[in-house]
């Protein structure tokens, strides 16, 4: 593999590292700062994951635009400078509101995820997409394998222990960066730079007018508010429903981030050989679908551990969709599309960490009743809407 991937694919890890390294240590470390109930930091969570996912909603199409004027090298670069120092931050963090800020710096940089996705596009042929964008997804999987590891495995050492650990990844990253990555926006599919372009809603515009990209935008969303309550509930609910503690919920979501790895970098291939594409993403939607209606129901934490491999298969959908999104722009919006994919994401990532946290809450403090996997009921339902947008919309994209 080509150095230049291999630095994209690291850089992608540290996205996803940055939410889920905090992930097994968060109740422990709100509870630390802030006090309260587990009920309680699951409010908290989902208020500085909201925060998160707010700045790559804003900032999204802003580095995404600028990547197509000004390069994705100089981004990519700068932005990992940044991350280093905001980990070092959140690693001294005394109150809640300086974790905050750092949620807040974290999501900014978190948006050249937008600049790597761009750069896979720069570099691959039409009919590579798909499975070039499933490698991102691996390199995103493999890095909730890597923080949820991290954060589970350094909780021994403190609640802080990861964030350094972390710093030292991006730090890393950045000198490895500067040998070998080129930059690929040439004379010939450079865009030039337009403010008013760089907002999330003229960003919309500008890419739901080309064909058929409306409905796969809105799916886009629909499936990110539906999946992300893996992020948002699942060290709250394995905490209540099975009694784990930081190090057995870094280990599951290490085995969710490795099957899911496995999927995207491997399976997802062959699988769009025999399917092809709407199939493929027809097939995702529905391991989804059951994968989340199971997880509501087991009764023994092993069992959710052996049913991981398959709601991994899930993923398959994501970069499928991306791949026809992307197959459907023109080379100069590349880094466009990546923008707003990401900020409807972000949008979905926001929301959903407040929708699913507080219907946790309801659930099992609140007076509900108790049904700890009462978020993963709604996310079925979500994805089944994903399923009828998609089965109403033209193959011809």
């Amino acid at each position: 593999m080509r150095l230049p991937i291999v630095f994209i694919l690291i850089t992608v890890l540290l996205d996803a590292m940055g939410i889920g390294i905090i992930m097994p240590v968060m109740p422990d470390l709100i509870q630390e700062i802030h006090g309260g109930d587990v009920g309680n930091a699951a409010f908290w969570g989902g208020i500085l994951t909201a925060v998160f996912a707010a700045m790559q909603f804003l900032f999204g199409p802003l580095i995404g635009n600028i990547s197509d004027s000004f390069g994705r090298r100089p981004v990519l670069l700068i932005a990992l400078v940044i991350m280093a120092m905001d980990y070092l931050l959140m690693a001294v963090a005394g109150t809640i509101w300086l974790l905050l800020v750092g949620r807040i710096i974290g999501g900014i940089t978190g948006a050249t995820h937008t600049t790597a996705g761009a750069y896979m596009a720069d570099i691959s042929k039409p009919e590579e997409k798909a499975a070039n964008f499933g490698l991102i997804g691996a390199a995103f999987g493999v890095g909730f394998v890597v923080g949820p590891m991290i954060g589970g495995f350094l909780a021994d050492l403190g609640t802080r222990a990861p964030f350094y650990a972390a710093a030292i990844f991006a730090a890393a990253n950045f000198v490895f960066g500067l040998f070998v990555l080129p930059e690929t926006v040439s004379k010939e599919n450079r865009r030039s730079f337009d403010i008013k372009r760089a907002n999330p809603l003229s960003a919309f515009r500008a890419i739901g007018s080309l064909p058929g990209q409306s409905p796969m935008l809105l799916i886009i969303f629909v499936f990110s508010v539906a999946h992300f309550v893996y992020p948002a509930i699942w060290a709250y609910f394995g905490k209540e429903k099975f009694g784990w503690d930081p190090t057995m919920i870094g280990l599951s979501l290490a085995a969710f981030g490795i099957s899911m790895a496995v999927v995207q970098a491997v399976l997802i291939r062959p699988i769009l050989r025999i399917l092809g594409d709407r199939k493929t993403v027809l097939a995702g939607f529905i391991v989804d679908i059951v994968g989340m209606l199971l997880v509501v129901f087991v009764d023994n934490g092993w069992m959710v551990l052996a049913l991981t491999p398959v709601m991994a298969l899930g993923s398959i959908s994501g970069p499928t969709i991306q791949g026809i999104m992307s197959r459907a722009t023109p080379d100069n919006q590349q880094g466009e599309l990546q923008g707003v994919v990401q900020s409807i994401n972000a949008v979905g990532m926001a929301i959903s960490p407040l929708i699913m946290t507080w219907i946790f809450w309801a659930f099992t403090s609140g007076g509900w009743g108790y049904l700890p996997g009462a978020p993963f009921v709604l996310s079925a339902v979500l994805v089944a809407g994903c399923v009828v947008i998609f089965v109403t919309t033209k193959a011809d994209h």
